[in-house]
C-alpha cells in the first residue's frame, strides 16, 4: 500500500460524494506554505511508484524553508493553456508526431492530449484601425484575412484531438478568460469505478503570464510550448523544491493608487530581493481586504518579479469571485470544503489557521504605495510619477543619435489634421493587456477620467495613437452599463479588439505620415500602456521608449502627448472658461471608482458572456476545415508546415556526444531577453524572413507578423536573433561596424552576413555553434521559439554568466546544452571575444547515466593560444538529462509513447 491508496476519503458536499486525497493528517503538513501543500495534494495523487514514490512525499513534508533547492519533485499540471501565438507550434507538433508515429508503425491515435487542454486565440488581433466607431469589427475582418490558415489549422486540431478546446478569437484574453471561465480552482472527473474525484486544478501555460491564476490559489505558471506539450502528453515536470518568500500586505491603498502602482512597487521591491527560481507566496490578514481582481494583477506579474509564481490560498476573497463570475453554487461550495478539509483556507483570522513558514521574508504597508510608472525598458525600473518628468529628461539622451533632430517637426494628415512632433511625445497610449484588462477598479477609473476630462471639453493630442483592447467582453459589457464608453469613445478610445494587441507587439501601425517623420528625424518617441512588457522593440517599431502604466494614467498621458511632462505642475490643458485643468482636477476618488464597480459589474454579465464560449461568430463558424486523424499539410503553406524535428528519428536515440570546433554565432551581453533573441513582431522585405516570402509571392503587405506565423519553422529560424534592438559584439570582435539587429561574422566566408545566412554556411560545412552571453539571459516570455530557433541555427551550446529559468530549461527540451562561465568568470574576463574554435570535452558522460557538475572548454585563439575553463552543466535534474540524451523532450515522449 502506499501513501496514494492511504490517503484516499470522501468528502461530503451538498448531500454529494466526492474522493479525494487527503493531506491534512500527513506529518509537517500544518507548517508548509500554501504552494506547497499544492504540490503535496499533486504528489500523493500521482504516485506511481516510479516517477513519483512515498519517498518524494516525504521529502516535501520535511521541507526545510532555509534550505537550497536540491531535491527533485514532478509536478502533474492538471490542465494546459495556451494562446495562439505560442500554441500553434505545440498543435503543429502534436499533428506532426501523429506523422512521426505512423512512420514508426504505430497508431496515430496514441498523440492526443492527456490532461484537458484549452487554447484561446487573443494574439492575432492587430490595432489597424483605431479612433473609429466600428475599429473592432475592421480590426477583426482583417485579422480573419490574415490568419485563416491558421484558424483552419486550429478549427482541425479542435474536431482531431480528444481534450482539446479553442476559444475563438474575439473573446478576450487567454488569462482573464482563464480566471474568469476555464480556471475551476477544485476540478472534479468521474473516475473508472464510477465515483466523482475531487481535486486541486493546476495549470501550465505556453505564456509566462498564466501566473494570474494565482490570484484565484490555483498554482501554475508559464512554461516553454516545449514543456507544455509533454505536459498535454501526460509528462510531469521536473522541479526543484523550491525556496518560498512570504510576502505579508497590511493596510489599505490610499487615495488616487491604483492596483497598477501596487504591482509596480511589488515588482521593483522583489526584484530588488531576487525571487528568480522561488515562489512567492502573499500571506497575512491584510490579504483579506484585497479584492481578487487586484490579487490577478500581482500574480499575473509574477515573470516580472522574476518568480515562478506569486500565489494567493484560498479564502472568502476567492469564493465571493466565484460567485460574481458566474461559477454554480456547487462549485463555490466544493471549493470551500475541499480547502477546509485540506488544510489549504488561507483565512488568517480563522482560530484553527496556522502560519506558514517561508523560507525569506518580504512586508508592504498598502497605504505606502504612491502613483507610478516603470520603463523606459523594464518593467521592474519604477519611477515615481512625481519624478517622471526629470527622469525622462535624464533617460531620454542615451536614446538619441548624431541624426536625432531637436526641432519640432511638421506633420500633415488627413486622419488626425497638422501637428508638430518632437523628442518625448507619446505616440502610442493604449489600454490593453491581462495586467490590467481584468481589474474592474482600474478599467472604471480610465472610464471615469475619460468623463471628466470630455466633461472639460480635454482631448488627447493628434499624434497620440489611442487604443482600448479588453481582455473579455465582460469589460466592454460594464464599461457600455455605466455610461463611460461614450465618454472613452470621445476621447478616441473606441474597442479595438479583446486580445493582447499593443502589449504583445501588435500595436499596428502609426500613421504612415507620423511614421515617416519619426523615422526620418530620428525622433525620440514614446509608448505608454497598461501592460506588463515593455522591452526594446517589442511595442513598435517605431518607438525607442515604452513605459508601463495603469489605465487612468494611460489617458492621462494621451491628454499630456509627452513624456517631458510634469502632472503637479503643469495643465493638461484649459476648460471652456478658459480654467487651467490639471489631472488631480480629473481623477476620480477611489469612493467613486469603488461605486461604479459596485453598480455594474454584474453575475449576469459573465454568464452571458461565456454562455458560448467556444462556439465563435459567423466568421469562426465559416471556416472551410479538413477532417482526419492526420492533417492534410500543403507544401505551399507560408503559415502551417510540418515540423523537421522528428526527420529520419530512429525508436532508440543516438549517444550524445563532445563538442569539436565549434564557432561562435553571437557574443552577447547582460540581460538579453527571449524577446532579442525569438521572432515576434513586423519584419521588413528586406529580412530572410521577407526574402523567403517574397520568394513565394507574397507581398509585404501581406507579410503579417513572425507570431502569426509560428507555426512555419522556415519563417521563424529566420527571424531568431533577429530583434532589431540586438547587438552582436562579435561584429565588433573583427573590427565590423555593430549593426543592430540580426547580424553576425561568418568564419568561414570571412564577411558578415545575417545570422540566418551564416548558420546555413556553418551547417552545410558540419561545423557546430555556441552562443557566449551576460547575466540572467532568456528573460521574458517564456517563448518555444527562442530556444526552438536557437537549434534550427546549428548552436550546439549556449555560455552564459546565469540564465532565466523558463529558457534554460527550453534550450535542454531542444537538445542545447546550457552551460555557465564558473563563477565569478564571463567571457571578457577570461579574454574571449568570441574569434576563438571551442570545444567541449566531458559531454558524453551523460551516456553512462551521470551528468556532470562541469564541462571541459577549450577555446582555441587565432593565434593558436588556448583559453581553458571549466563551465558548469546547467541540467539541474535527472528527468532534464533524459530529455538531453533523446534529443529533446519531443523525443523523449514520442519513444515512451510508442513503448
Amino acid at each position: 500500500m502506499s501513501l496514494r491508496d492511504d490517503q484516499l476519503a470522501t468528502l461530503k458536499v451538498a448531500g454529494k460524494d466526492f474522493d479525494y486525497y487527503n493531506i491534512a493528517n500527513l506529518d509537517g503538513i500544518d507548517h508548509l506554505p500554501y504552494s506547497l501543500k499544492v504540490l503535496v495534494e499533486n504528489l500523493v495523487r500521482n504516485i506511481d511508484g516510479a516517477n513519483i514514490t512515498d519517498e518524494h512525499v516525504k521529502t516535501l513534508l520535511d521541507w526545510n524553508p532555509n534550505a537550497e533547492p536540491s531535491h527533485e519533485i514532478q509536478f502533474t499540471p492538471s490542465r494546459v493553456i495556451m494562446q495562439d501565438f505560442t500554441g500553434v507550434p505545440c498543435i503543429v507538433d502534436l499533428a506532426t508526431m501523429r506523422d512521426a508515429v505512423k512512420d514508426l508503425g504505430g497508431d496515430p491515435e496514441v498523440i492526443n492530449p492527456q490532461v484537458q487542454s484549452d487554447m484561446v486565440i487573443d494574439h492575432s488581433v492587430q490595432i489597424d484601425k483605431y479612433g473609429i466607431a466600428n475599429a473592432v469589427q475592421e480590426n477583426m475582418d482583417i485579422e480573419y484575412q490574415r490568419n485563416g490558415e491558421r484558424y483552419q489549422f486550429l478549427r482541425w486540431g479542435q474536431q482531431a484531438f480528444k481534450n482539446f478546446r479553442v476559444v475563438p478569437p474575439g473573446t478576450g484574453i487567454i488569462h482573464q478568460v482563464n480566471i474568469e471561465y476555464l480556471a475551476k480552482v477544485i476540478m472534479s472527473k468521474t473516475e473508472a469505478n464510477g465515483n466523482t474525484l475531487a481535486y486541486l486544478d493546476s495549470c501550465v501555460g505556453t505564456d509566462s503570464h498564466t501566473t494570474t491564476e494565482n490570484g484565484l490559489g490555483v498554482l501554475g505558471w508559464g512554461v516553454g510550448g516545449i514543456e507544455a506539450e509533454a505536459a498535454m502528453l501526460g509528462q510531469p515536470i521536473s522541479m526543484l523544491v523550491p525556496r518560498v518568500v512570504g510576502f505579508k500586505l497590511t493596510g489599505s491603498i490610499p487615495e488616487g493608487v491604483t492596483a497598477t502602482d501596487v504591482v509596480l512597487t511589488i515588482t521593483d521591491m522583489l526584484r530588488k530581493h531576487g525571487v528568480v527560481g522561488k515562489f512567492v507566496e502573499f500571506y497575512g490578514e491584510g490579504i483579506a481586504s484585497v479584492p481578487l481582481a487586484n490579487r490577478a494583477t500581482i500574480g499575473n506579474m509574477g515573470p516580472e518579479f522574476g518568480s515562478t509564481c506569486g500565489i494567493f490560498p484560498i479564502d472568502n476573497v476567492t469564493l465571493d469571485y466565484l460567485r460574481l463570475t458566474g461559477r454554480s453554487e456547487e462549485q463555490v461550495a466544493l471549493v470551500e470544503a475541499y480547502a477546509k478539509a485540506n488544510k489549504l483556507w488561507g483565512d488568517a483570522s480563522d482560530p484553527d489557521y496556522v502560519e506558514p513558514q517561508y523560507s525569506e521574508y518580504e512586508e508592504l504597508d498598502l497605504g505606502t504605495v504612491v502613483p507610478s510608472i516603470a520603463g523606459p525598458k523594464r518593467p521592474q525600473d519604477r519611477i515615481l510619477l512625481s519624478e517622471a518628468k526629470e527622469m525622462f529628461e535624464k533617460t531620454a539622451p542615451a536614446y538619441e543619435t548624431e541624426k536625432t533632430v531637436k526641432d519640432p517637426v511638421a506633420v500633415s494628415t488627413d486622419f488626425r489634421g497638422d501637428f508638430n512632433i518632437e523628442n518625448g511625445d507619446v505616440a502610442i497610449a493604449s489600454i490593453t493587456s491581462c495586467t490590467n484588462t481584468s481589474n474592474p477598479s482600474v478599467m472604471i477609473a480610465a472610464g471615469l477620467i475619460a468623463r471628466n476630462a470630455h466633461a472639460k471639453g480635454l482631448k488627447p493630442k493628434p499624434w497620440v495613437k489611442t487604443s482600448l483592447a479588453p481582455g473579455s467582453q465582460v469589460v466592454a459589457d460594464y464599461l457600455k452599463a455605466a455610461g463611460l464608453q461614450d465618454d472613452l469613445d470621445a476621447l478616441g478610445y473606441q474597442l479595438v479588439g479583446f486580445g493582447c494587441a499593443t502589449c504583445i507587439g501588435n500595436s499596428g501601425p502609426l500613421l504612415p505620415e507620423i511614421s515617416e517623420a519619426i523615422n526620418t528625424n530620428d525622433l525620440t518617441v514614446t509608448a505608454v500602456l497598461s501592460g506588463n512588457r515593455n522591452f526594446e522593440g517589442r511595442i513598435s517599431p517605431d518607438v525607442k521608449m515604452n513605459y508601463l502604466a495603469s489605465p487612468p494614467l494611460v489617458i492621462a498621458y494621451a491628454l499630456a502627448g509627452t513624456m517631458d511632462f510634469d502632472f503637479e505642475t503643469q495643465p493638461l490643458g484649459t476648460d471652456a472658461d478658459g480654467n487651467d485643468v490639471y489631472l488631480k482636477d480629473i481623477w476620480p476618488t477611489n469612493s467613486e471608482v469603488a461605486a461604479v464597480v459596485d453598480g455594474t459589474v454584474s453575475r449576469e454579465m459573465f454568464l452571458k458572456d461565456y454562455a458560448s464560449v467556444f462556439d465563435g461568430d459567423h466568421r469562426w463558424k465559416g471556416l472551410d476545415v479538413p477532417e482526419g486523424e492526420l492533417f492534410a499539410w500543403d507544401d505551399k503553406s507560408t503559415y502551417v508546415r510540418k515540423q523537421t524535428f522528428f526527420d529520419g528519428m530512429k525508436a532508440t536515440p543516438d549517444p550524445v556526444a563532445d563538442i569539436h570546433g565549434a564557432r561562435v554565432l553571437a557574443l552577447l551581453g547582460d540581460s538579453v531577453t527571449t524577446d532579442h533573441i525569438s521572432p515576434a513582431g513586423a519584419f521588413k522585405a528586406s529580412s530572410p524572413a521577407g526574402k523567403y516570402l517574397t520568394e513565394r509571392g507574397v507581398e509585404p503587405k501581406n507579410f503579417n507578423s513572425y507570431g502569426s506565423r509560428r507555426g512555419n519553422h522556415e519563417i521563424m529560424v529566420r527571424g531568431t536573433f533577429g530583434n532589431i534592438r540586438l547587438r552582436n559584439q562579435l561584429l565588433a570582435s573583427v573590427g565590423e561596424e555593430v549593426t543592430p539587429g540580426g547580424f553576425t561574422y561568418d568564419f568561414l566566408a570571412k564577411k558578415p552576413t545575417t545570422i540566418f545566412e551564416a548558420s546555413r554556411d556553418y551547417i552545410d560545412n558540419k561545423v557546430p555553434l555556441v552562443v557566449l552571453a551576460g547575466k540572467e539571459y532568456g528573460t521574458g516570455s517564456s517563448r518555444d521559439w527562442a530556444a526552438k530557433g536557437t537549434v534550427m541555427l546549428g548552436v550546439k551550446a549556449v555560455i552564459t554568466e546565469s540564465f532565466e529559468r523558463i529558457h534554460r530549461s527550453n534550450l535542454i527540451g531542444m537538445g542545447v546544452l546550457p552551460l555557465q562561465f564558473p563563477a565569478g568568470e564571463s567571457y571578457e574576463s577570461l579574454g574571449l571575444n568570441g574569434t576563438e574554435t571551442y570545444d567541449i570535452a566531458g559531454v558524453e558522460k551523460l551516456n553512462e547515466g551521470v551528468t556532470p557538475k562541469t564541462v571541459h572548454v577549450t577555446a582555441t585563439h587565432e593565434d593558436g593560444s588556448k583559453t581553458e575553463f571549466d563551465a558548469v552543466v546547467r541540467i539541474d535534474t535527472p528527468g532534464e538529462a533524459d530529455y538531453y540524451r533523446n534529443g529533446g523532450i519531443l523525443q523523449y515522449v514520442l519513444r515512451n509513447l510508442m513503448k
